[in-house]
């Protein structure tokens, strides 16, 4: 793995592509290889603070088979804004799945087995731009990811608008050199190889048959230009990100050099790359040969009596109806295993595993059941391994969480002090359990399982399954040895599923399911305190306590408005006052329903409460603005409704955007000061006339207004949201009744009520008779 930074993006395609083009195609001569360079490239994308998965900005990219050089260009960019301050980009590289990350330090769940992504650092600071290579020699082919992500979070809640965030984007691009008709190794058949320089190394590729156990790896005859003893290095298998377990064998002299692997990948090309390590113009000669040792299963009859009793069932081949009907409804959705060779042997002394047949059943986006025919319950023996296959190489699976669970049934344990240990690998399975008791295939590291009498029940949690198949190794332990449970048995009851996020994220987690162009992928949205990858780690989390007290302060806190909807209502301010009444109710349900934890209650669906809560707050402030205008009143009302239907319209297209509030504030204060001053010029003294107006009332209320404003939006924050919007409740409902005009003079207060109770009324003239004196 190489890392190295470049100056100028044009010097860096320059550089890259003259890099690639190295190794021309030369037919002319025996030897020479064929080179095919390609490029790939996806779009940038702009780069999020970090505080869930989903801020992560992932990137899919196929390798082809053959691959001998992957070279990742990647180029990040900030704005030209004072906002735009130094930061650190962290990429993370990963094979075959998405990788799994933890920025923040937090737990995973108890049973999760994770390891750490292999990650770099970006820094842009002075820059606008910067640039760096990363190299892969012989990496693996097949689905790479990339995920890039800045720093923490913050946690300052922007108002939308306000404020203008700096646009950090990263884009990364793909070199491949592959190889073109690769020599092909065959099993027992020596293949005579020579390198001509230690510039060039040579590649071969080998097939791993399945059900392959061992394959021994052989070098001989290696001599430099006929003459003398050579020295090589030979590196099999490829390189995976997070962890590579590629193997080296070093030869040196005449003598055979040989490396055994156990439990290499089945059904795969295994990529094999030998290296002179002599002087230059040395031509080396050898000769490689590759041999195989088989585990052939035994016969496992679960399957073929599965069939039969569908057979059974049927009635009549024709489809539709009755039985048949219901036979297909089961099988429609399922993915047989085909049994193959599992059939082939019954004599126990010729097998060395047992086949369990499974049926795959998918259920939804990264979300599948295994079911184990006639399970699910199955037999595990002392003398060999009980194998379970799960595919998990559809392409859309590593998005997911692969759950294993092990149920051991006390009573059919023959021994009481033996124990079943199980191993998950990808690739190939662990066929070695009861000689060396780990979980290493030739190139994994899987995931050991143990259950016994006094442990009757193991579970464990694989995020982000890497694409392949899975395979579930089961063998029966005793402590004194193999020879003290001789044939003795034990039943295991296997769980294992597919879901997007394990526990659906528990109680203060929302799983949201993620998309990169096409490839789906899960991630888990903590609440409430909470974090981790499941939203299992409490240690910053609210206590019920705490969490009621949100609630009632942001919901409590509405109740402020009843002062307004008096005052209203006492000067004759009836649309005014419903308006008020409107907005305290849909926000007091807003907020009790916009709880991240357990104290919440929703009285209608979500998303329009939200939006009533919106609508009524800024349409209070349009209503009590053109109040204070005291323009005519058919004027006022045309208004009033005018301008709700604009902002209802306008919340629709963006509803937490900062002009949809300021923009009505603007207008109405526009028309508010046009009024004033023309009254003021009209009477010649200063508007409103009243110095007791502007000290007791209209001072004071522009005051907490613009304390509200300011609380809003500056000092909200994800930790104090519950006490500053609290804060901001009350501000703007008390700034409301200070900021209410007074009522007309040829009104009484609380005039609307005697209107509710009188019947009859006298017709009065509120206008000002004149007398003519004779």
């Amino acid at each position: 793995m190489v890392r190295a930074a470049a100056p100028a993006l044009g010097l860096l395609l320059l550089r890259l592509l003259q890099l690639l083009s190295l190794p021309a195609a030369r037919s002319g001569r025996p030897g020479d290889l064929l080179y095919i360079s390609e490029y790939f490239s996806q779009s940038a994308q702009k780069l999020s603070f970090y505080s869930w998965y989903g801020n992560a900005k992932l990137f899919r990219f196929q390798v082809p088979e053959d691959t001998v050089l992957l070279r990742w260009l990647l180029q990040a960019s900030k704005g030209k804004g004072p906002e735009c301050t130094s930061t650190e980009i962290t990429i993370h590289f990963s094979h075959g799945a998405p990788p799994v990350i933890n920025p923040l330090g937090t737990r995973f769940p108890s049973n999760a087995t994770v390891r750490p992504s292999y990650n770099l650092t970006m820094t842009l600071s002075v820059t606008l731009q910067n640039s760096i290579f990363v190299n892969i020699t012989t990496p693996a082919a097949g689905d790479w990811f990339i995920a890039a992500h800045l720093p923490q979070a913050a946690g300052k809640i922007e108002v939308k608008g306000f404020s203008t965030p700096c646009a950090y984007i990263f884009q990364p691009d793909m070199f491949v050199l592959r190889l073109v008709d690769v020599p092909v190794l065959q099993p027992d058949t020596p293949l005579q190889q020579t390198i001509a320089s230690p510039a060039r190394p040579l590649h071969v590729k080998i097939f791993i048959p399945e059900y392959t156990a061992t394959m021994q790896f052989t070098l001989r005859s290696c001599v430099v230009n006929s003459t003398k003893a050579c020295a090589i290095r030979v590196m099999l298998g490829s390189i995976m990100l997070p962890q590579s377990f590629q193997k080296t064998l070093s030869c040196k002299g005449t003598a055979d050099c040989s490396l055994v692997l156990h439990s290499p990948p089945w059904e795969k090309w295994l990529q094999i790359m030998a290296e002179n390590l002599g002087t230059a113009n040395a031509s080396v000669s050898f000769e490689m040969i590759a041999s195989f040792t088989a585990c052939k299963p035994g016969s496992s009859n679960s399957f073929l009596n599965f069939y039969n009793s569908l057979n059974q069932n049927q009635s009549t081949p024709a489809l539709g109806g009755g039985r048949n009907a219901s036979t297909l409804g089961m099988l429609g959705n399922t993915t047989l295993p085909a049994v193959g060779a599992a059939n082939n042997a019954s004599d126990p002394g010729t097998f060395c595993l047992q086949n369990q047949p499974v049926i795959r059943e998918d259920l939804d986006v990264a979300s599948a059941r295994f079911r184990i025919i006639n399970g699910p319950s199955i037999p595990v023996h002392s003398e060999f391994p009980t194998l379970l296959l799960f595919n998990l190489n559809t392409g859309m699976d590593s998005g997911g969480t692969l759950v294993v669970n092990l149920l051991l049934n006390e009573t059919s344990l023959s021994i009481g002090n033996a124990s079943v240990f199980a191993c998950v690998s990808a690739a190939s399975p662990v066929l070695t359990l009861n000689t060396t008791r780990n979980c290493s295939t030739a190139f994994f590291q899987g995931y050991p399982l143990n259950v016994n009498a006094s442990s009757t029940e193991a579970t464990l949690i694989i995020p982000y399954p890497e694409t392949d198949n899975w395979f579930l190794s089961l063998q029966l332990m005793c402590p004194q040895g193999q020879g003290e449970c001789n044939k003795a048995k034990a039943k295991v009851t296997v769980s294992t599923y597919l879901t997007p996020c394990f526990d659906d994220c528990g109680t203060y987690g929302q799983c949201s399911l993620l998309r990169r162009h096409g490839y789906l992928y899960a991630g888990c949205s903590c609440k409430a305190g909470w974090s981790g990858w499941s939203c299992t780690d409490n240690t910053k989390a609210q206590s019920v306590g705490s969490q009621n007290l949100a609630t009632l302060l942001l919901t409590l806190s509405n109740l402020m408005f009843l002062p307004a909807i008096a005052v209203a209502l006492y000067r004759y301010y009836l649309v005014e006052a419903s308006v008020y009444t409107y907005t305290m109710f849909f926000s007091t349900f807003y907020h009790a329903c916009d709880q991240p934890g357990v104290a919440v209650m929703c009285i209608m669906d979500y998303d329009t409460l939200q939006y009533c809560d919106f609508l009524g707050s800024v349409v209070a402030i349009w209503v009590t603005i053109l109040c204070m205008a005291r323009v005519k009143k058919i004027l006022k009302y045309v208004l009033f409704v005018l301008g709700t239907l604009l902002i209802a319209m306008s919340l629709q297209l963006d509803r937490r955007g900062i002009w949809n509030m300021m923009g009505p504030c603007l207008f109405a204060l526009i028309i508010m000061i046009m009024a004033w001053v023309y009254h003021g010029v009209k009477r010649r003294h200063c508007y409103p006339t009243s110095w007791k107006r502007w000290v007791f009332y209209l001072i004071p209320g522009i005051t907490l207004a613009f304390v509200a404003i300011s609380v809003y939006a500056f000092m909200e924050t994800n930790d104090n949201y519950y006490y500053t919007h609290s804060i901001w409740h009350i501000l703007v409902a008390s700034s409301v009744a200070f900021l209410l005009p007074p009522h007309d003079k040829h009104k009484k207060p609380w005039a609307w009520s005697q209107k509710l109770i009188c019947r009859y009324q006298i017709c009065k003239n509120d206008r000002e008779e004149l007398y003519a004196v004779t």
